[in-house]
């Protein structure tokens, strides 16, 4: 017969052995992640920035097909299928969803108002209505912006740098009358407006319109061009860097792969970045963090890249004050 003294110990040893045979399960569990961007499917997700989602699961331990799974699902630049796609999603009963850009995460939050969601995204949250606060987002969603600050102002400032007696700058803009395309527009409209600088709004959705919107440029005298930030133009980067070139137009991005593809120069926050601290928030959920108490994250370091070979072709001296300011150059 077992005495108090050896009941107790057995009842303290299965306690004490409880929370470690929990821990021993987690590593068997696979993990599942939906994964739902307005875009078409990169050729290669590891060389898209989307990559760095999948680099920085892997730096915190979660390896697709050993105990992680992402439903991968693309709108091919459709957005009418977003609604769709996110329902997919839904019914999976995943433990995260990720959407890229505002609409994936508004799409999400039609369906569902507890399951986790991740936004990664250029746009406002707040504005959007995805979240009450960046620092207290209040529901079931959380996430990444890039919104920082008056970039688009700072990004003019520096076109104006780069090209000698600028007065005529084009636009390039998504949609103008979303909420980040009215408030950035509006930025840069004053901005040009303090520099004695026109501003030339032209709007595309198509591959087609953004051919359309260099012949515009071209008619309106436009001395060089800002691309505003947006998913589809940075998935035709190379046809933008192309044109830029056809036209000629010196040309201001937000992104470092415009520039890689052949553009003048980007001044912003690296999106591949973005995905890869993308991560840590749905790792974070995994670990039992809720989407309420995880502030929205603002990049804090930016880059300033320069294509010396696109200047030279252009006829542009690059200044000494954006070369010193400049985290790359590229020969």
């Amino acid at each position: 017969m077992m005495t108090r003294r050896q009941l107790l110990v057995a009842i303290g040893a299965a306690w004490l052995a409880a929370p470690f045979r929990s821990l021993a399960q987690q590593p068997g569990k696979i993990w599942r992640v939906g994964f739902l961007a307005p875009l078409a499917r990169p050729a290669s997700i590891d060389s898209h920035w989307f990559g760095g989602f999948v680099q920085g699961m892997r730096e915190l331990g979660y390896v697709e097909g050993r105990n992680l799974i992402i439903e991968w699902r693309f709108a091919e630049n459709k957005p009418e299928r977003l609604p769709g796609l996110a329902a997919e999603l839904v019914q999976l009963n995943l433990d995260v969803l990720v959407g890229v850009a505002v609409e994936s995460a508004q799409a999400f939050q039609k369906l569902t108002a507890t399951m986790p969601i991740v936004s990664a995204s250029g746009g406002d949250p707040v504005a959007a209505g995805l979240v009450q606060s960046l620092a207290r987002p209040g529901g079931n969603i959380t996430g990444l912006t890039t919104i920082t600050g008056d970039l688009v102002a700072k990004r003019l400032e520096m076109l104006l740098a780069m090209v000698p007696k600028l007065s005529r700058v084009a636009v390039l803009i998504r949609d103008r009358a979303s909420a980040a395309g009215s408030r950035n527009l509006a930025s840069v409209q004053a901005a040009g407006k303090q520099r004695g600088a026109t501003i030339l709004p032209v709007q595309a959705h198509t591959p087609q319109e953004i051919d359309a919107a260099f012949a515009s440029m071209c008619q309106q005298k436009a001395g060089a061009l800002l691309v505003f930030l947006n998913p589809f133009f940075e998935e035709r980067r190379s046809q933008i860097a192309e044109l830029t070139a056809k036209y000629p137009l010196p040309s201001m991005t937000a992104d470092r792969m415009y520039v890689e593809a052949g553009c003048l120069m980007s001044y912003g926050a690296s999106l591949t970045d973005m995905y890869l601290r993308c991560a840590t928030y749905v790792d974070r959920i995994f670990k039992g963090a809720k989407p309420a108490d995880l502030p929205v994250e603002q990049p804090t370091k930016f880059e300033l890249v320069i294509n010396r070979k696109t200047a030279k072709a252009l006829g542009l001296t690059i200044p000494q004050s954006l070369l010193i300011s400049a985290d790359r150059v590229l020969d």
